[in-house]
């Protein structure tokens, strides 16, 4: 299937792409090839085939999440390291521009 000028064109619009004559010669051409190879792929008979979502049969392999309770020691040391702090809370600079929230 060999992609037109017009419809490079009209992808590079959708991505918002300015595209020189060259790369869009290059990028119909490159597009072209692996449209044609999706079209080998939509030729193989899968008739009978169960889909396969994953292959290694590994399931959940991270760790639960569990909440661990950390002496006051341990919290104060933490606290103590924080470049700014609001009581125990670490001060960071502000992501959002709110005016309407009070600053800690």
């Amino acid at each position: 299937m060999k992609l037109t000028s017009q419809e490079i064109e009209h992808i590079a619009k959708l991505a918002r792409l300015e595209l020189t004559e060259k790369e869009k010669t290059m990028y119909a051409e490159q597009l072209s090839v692996v449209l044609d190879y999706i079209e080998v792929l939509n030729e193989v008979d899968t008739e009978g085939v169960e889909e396969t979502c994953q292959v290694t049969g590994l399931e959940d392999v991270v760790r639960e999440d569990v909440v661990e309770d950390c002496s006051k020691e341990a919290r104060g040391k933490i606290i103590s390291q924080f470049p700014s702090a609001h009581g125990n809370l670490l001060k960071v600079k502000a992501v959002f521009d709110n005016t309407d929230s009070t600053d800690l």
